[in-house]
């Protein structure tokens, strides 16, 4: 999953505004869309009041076509709707996909190459008018046009003639490979099969946009809602939001938003310090306010864990997210398989969970594809190394390799305090490794620097740590990118840190990617992750779990393990 610029959202688990989240998977109620159900302030929900979100980042370029969200995002699903969304539901069940503008999750051909929807009836936008299949096509060619760049790279990747369409500000003519048969049937023809197109459905580049309202870089101001709130302000780029009702919106056609507050109040720029005073304090408008992208820190849960109250109004939330160590085969001494092997059996997860900030906040992970059913979850252990690392045998096998007297590496990290990629994580290792014999020398990068020496061939270190979140909550685009010999990007951001290549792997990848039963394919998808898991390419360390607040006044508190994220649409204050 990336951040809003094409790396950062995959990389920077820690602090990214659209998946990095807290929530309740255990608070919320059994089966929200009852409406019925409460958490954090008792009483049923109700409609009304003024709903404030504290944030550190602010939302910017509020454009569906410019936005890269998992699910439809947060704050934006509010405002855009989109073909299919995410099911808003508490854990396991709120990582599935479910139809939101159409009537159904997508009809595909046999060889999943073509895929048709029907819309809903009744669909409107803030003005009353219709939304049309024309209105949804149009939309989609937007984010084609150069200077609405930032969303997902899909569409341009999956449909026919995506990658040479250069938007319908340049090309009147528009995407043939989309069709608009009547008003309500839009059908999508693909280069390749693509069993996930029902998830990929769920990004804003399905947003309907009416050609007429449209101003292009402008759009942002104002972007008409098919949602249940419309844009009445947007200042400083995002920084300031503040939504407002839409009265042509109709909860018969959306079963997933609740939009029970009549205004949501969206205040970004502040310092996460301050956001987590604020909320624990709830005096005020704040006593109805959550974050979407602060976490409690180490030091802060320690202070909410010992009051009982501000417990309570604590969010526990999963996001399929791995932090990892990466090698570089070109580089040596990681040629050599049994190096990465030894590595591998080196790690102390424990030293390396407690660097993360603790089990709280850190599960320590052995397969590359988070802990989740919805990704395909096969439990392996290649390397058991144990909670403390089996130094024995990672000398025995720098013994085999050559090294009886062990080695010196260089590991290359993030000096942003993220506690994923950062200098403690780096340094647990580095005590854990000397155990076995292997004198680990730290390169710590500024943040920009880091990612352009990790992610580009021509400058990659043979040893760093990583980190890879999900686009939407299946194995395909969390292992391909990593995996896939064809994904390799020679000139540009390279997330194949492995530069593997396997015929067999990517022979694999196309037929799980044929797969239209989902359930089918994760299983097919954890497989090969234990498969290449063999190759000791990555070392796994851990899951991030997220901490957040909420203001005393919060009710229906409904996380899932799609975004992990608390979902806005589903808040009460009253």
């Amino acid at each position: 999953m990336r951040q809003p610029s094409v790396i950062s959202r995959r990389v920077a688990a820690a602090t990214a505004v659209l998946v990095v989240a807290a929530g309740a998977a255990a608070c919320g109620p059994k089966d929200n869309k009852g409406g019925d159900g409460s958490s954090g302030a008792a009483g049923k929900p109700e409609k009304g009041g003024t709903l404030t979100v504290l944030n550190s980042k602010p939302q910017e370029d509020f454009d569906p076509a410019r936005l890269y969200t998992s699910g439809g995002g947060n704050v934006p699903s509010l405002v855009f709707r989109t073909l299919t969304t995410r099911n808003r539901e508490d854990g396991a069940a709120g990582a599935k996909v479910v139809p939101d503008l159409a009537t159904d999750l997508g009809r595909p051909s046999k060889d999943a190459t073509v895929w048709t929807y029907t819309l809903k009836d009744g669909l409107k936008y803030e003005d009353g008018t219709a939304i049309t299949s024309a209105d949804i096509k149009y939309g989609i060619e937007r984010s084609f046009a150069a200077e609405l760049s930032g969303g997902a790279p899909y569409l341009r990747d999956w449909l026919i003639g995506g990658a040479d369409y250069q938007g319908p500000y340049k090309d009147k003519q528009g995407l043939d490979s989309i069709e608009t048969p009547d008003a309500k049937t839009i059908v999508f023809h693909l280069n390749k099969p693509e069993g996930e197109f029902p998830f990929l459905a769920t990004q804003t580049q399905t947003t309907p946009v009416p050609k007429a309202k449209d101003k292009g870089t402008k759009y942002e101001e104002h972007p008409i809602s098919s949602g249940p709130y419309k844009v009445v302000k947007n200042e400083g780029d995002g920084e300031r939001l503040i939504l407002e009702r839409n009265p042509h919106w109709s909860a018969a056609t959306d079963e997933e938003r609740k939009a029970y507050p009549d205004r949501i109040d969206v205040r970004s720029g502040l310092d996460s310090a301050v956001i987590n005073q604020r909320l624990s304090a709830s005096q005020g408008a704040d006593a109805a306010a959550v974050t979407t992208d602060t976490n409690l820190g180490p030091a802060e849960l320690a202070k909410v864990t010992g009051d009982k109250k501000l417990a309570a109004r604590v969010g526990t939330g999963h996001f399929g997210y791995t932090n990892y160590i990466a090698f570089n085969p070109k580089v040596k001494p990681f040629d050599n398989p049994k190096v990465r092997q030894a590595i591998s059996y080196a790690v102390d997860r424990s030293s390396v969970v407690n660097a993360a900030g603790g089990s709280s906040l850190a599960e320590p992970a052995t397969t590359f594809l988070p802990d989740q059913a919805a990704f395909g979850h096969t439990p392996y252990d290649h390397f058991p190394a144990g909670k403390n690392g089996n130094a024995a045998k990672a000398k025995e096998l720098l013994k085999e390799a050559g090294y009886p007297k062990g080695l010196t590496v260089t590991l290359t990290h993030s000096n942003d305090k993220d506690f994923a990629t950062s200098p403690e994580i780096a340094t647990a290792l580095q005590e854990a490794l000397k155990k076995a014999g292997i004198t680990v020398k730290l390169q710590g990068l500024e943040s920009n620097d880091y990612s352009d020496t990790v992610y580009s061939l021509k400058s990659e270190p043979g040893f760093f740590l990583g980190g890879w979140g999900a686009d939407w909550p299946s194995g395909g685009p969390f292992f391909a990118p990593i995996f896939d010999g064809r994904q390799i990007v020679k000139s540009g951001y390279n997330f194949n840190s492995g530069q593997l290549n396997d015929p067999a792997v990517n022979k694999e990848i196309d037929e799980i990617n044929k797969l239209t039963d989902l359930s089918a394919a994760a299983k097919r998808w954890g497989a090969l992750d234990k498969k290449v898991g063999e190759q000791a390419l990555t070392v796994p360390l851990f899951h991030p779990v997220y901490k957040r607040l909420y203001g005393e006044s919060v009710k229906n508190v409904v996380i899932s393990d799609w975004t992990g994220v608390l979902d806005i649409s589903q808040v009460a204050v009253k």
